[in-house]
C-alpha cells in the first residue's frame, strides 16, 4: 500500500488492474484503517478516473455474493449520497412507488455514511431483517415486486471499510461504487449523482455495460431529482435539462426535503409519504424520481405518462400496500 499511496500522492492515476487489486486487498484485511483512510482522502482531493472506477467495480463484482433475480429484469433506484443535503429517504420511497405500479425493483442500499438516514437505516427502523438468502429474496420479489439488498451482506470490501467511512463522515469513492455493484446486476437503473463531472463519469462507465440507465443530477447539488432547481438527465442516447415547472411541479426549497435529525424522524416522513400524508414537496419529489425510473423501463412513454403512473401508485395506496406486505414478509 505504501507504494500505491506514494504514486497517488504524486498525482498519478491507477490503471484498472491496480485499482482492482487494491479493493481485493482491502476485502482480505491487508490494510489497516489509517491506510484505508489515506486512500479515501486521495479521492476526496481529485476526481476518480473511469479506469479507476471500473477497476474498483471489477473487484467488488468479482467478490460479490451472487443473487439470482435477474430473470425479473428489475430496476434499482439509488443515489451516490455525499451531497450533504440530509434529505429524507427519497429513492427508497420511490422504489416502493415503482414496485406498487407493478415494476420489479431490486434496491441495493446501506446505512447512511454522510446523512442521518440511509436506506438500510429506514428499513431497519421498520423492523426489516436483512438477508442474503436467495430463496427469501426470491419470495419477496414474487409476493411484493421488490427485494432489498443490504450492501455489506453481499460484498466483503464494503463491510471491511464501513467503520472507516462512518468515522470519516465524508463522502468517499465507495459512495460512487455502491450504485455500480448491485449484485443482481439489474437490467435497469436510475442513478442520482451530486455533481456534473460524476454524471459524465457514470455515463461513460454505463456505456460499457448492457444496463439501461438514466443518470440524474439537480443543478444545485442534489444526488436526485429534488425539484429545488433545474435538473439534468443523461441516458445512453441523450442528455436533457428539465425544469420543475415544465413537468407541472412547483419549485421547492431545501428545507422542504429535510430528513430530520434522527432515523426515527426520517422514518416518520417516509411513512407519511407512502400514506399519502406527506407535504406537497415530499410527495412530488418521490413521484418525479419514480416517474423517471419508470421511463428508464419504458422509454417510449412520455415523462407525463410516467408521472401519472407514479402518482396513481402513491395516491391509490398501491405503494403503501406494497410496503406493508414487504414489511410483513421480511420482518
Amino acid at each position: 500500500m505504501k507504494n500505491i499511496l506514494y504514486k497517488l500522492f504524486e498525482h498519478q492515476y491507477l490503471n484498472r488492474d491496480e485499482a482492482a487489486t487494491i479493493l481485493l486487498n482491502i476485502a482480505q484485511g491487508k490494510y489497516n484503517d489509517a491506510q484505508i483512510a489515506s486512500l479515501i482522502t486521495v479521492f476526496l482531493m481529485r476526481n476518480i478516473s473511469v479506469e479507476e472506477l471500473c477497476g474498483f467495480r471489477d473487484a467488488l463484482l468479482e467478490m460479490r455474493t451472487p443473487v439470482a433475480l435477474d430473470a425479473y429484469k428489475p430496476i434499482d433506484i439509488v443515489g451516490t449520497g455525499g451531497d450533504g443535503k440530509n434529505t429524507f429517504n427519497i429513492s427508497t420511497a420511490a422504489c416502493f412507488t415503482v414496485a406498487g405500479a407493478g415494476y420489479p425493483v431490486v434496491k441495493h442500499g446501506n446505512y447512511g455514511a454522510t446523512s442521518v438516514s440511509g436506506a438500510s437505516n429506514v428499513m431497519e427502523e421498520h423492523g426489516i431483517k436483512f438477508t442474503s438468502d436467495n430463496d427469501k429474496l426470491l419470495k419477496s420479489m414474487e409476493e411484493c415486486n421488490i427485494a432489498y439488498l443490504h450492501a455489506p451482506l453481499f460484498n466483503p470490501a464494503l463491510k471491511a471499510v464501513a467503520p472507516v467511512r462512518k468515522a470519516l463522515g465524508v463522502r468517499t469513492f465507495f459512495n460512487m461504487l455502491g450504485p455500480l455493484v448491485n449484485p443482481v446486476l439489474p437490467h435497469y437503473q436510475l442513478l442520482g449523482v451530486y455533481n456534473l463531472p460524476l454524471l459524465r463519469l457514470y455515463n461513460y462507465t454505463y456505456q460499457e455495460s448492457p444496463t439501461q440507465f438514466a443518470v440524474v443530477h439537480s443543478l444545485d447539488g442534489y444526488d436526485e431529482i429534488s425539484l429545488t432547481a433545474d435538473f439534468k438527465v443523461a441516458t445512453r442516447d441523450n442528455e436533457k435539462i428539465y425544469t420543475p415547472e415544465g413537468l407541472g411541479f412547483k419549485r421547492f426549497s431545501e428545507a422542504d426535503l429535510d430528513g430530520g435529525n434522527t432515523v426515527k424522524e426520517a422514518a416518520v416522513i417516509f411513512d407519511n409519504v407512502l400514506n399519502n400524508k406527506g407535504t406537497e414537496a415530499q410527495k412530488s419529489v418521490v413521484m418525479v424520481n419514480a416517474a423517471f425510473a419508470i421511463r428508464v423501463i419504458h422509454p417510449e412513454k412520455s415523462i407525463e405518462e410516467c408521472i401519472a403512473i407514479a402518482r396513481q401508485s402513491l395516491e391509490s395506496g398501491a405503494a403503501l400496500n406494497t410496503f406493508k406486505k414487504y414489511v410483513e414478509l421480511n420482518s
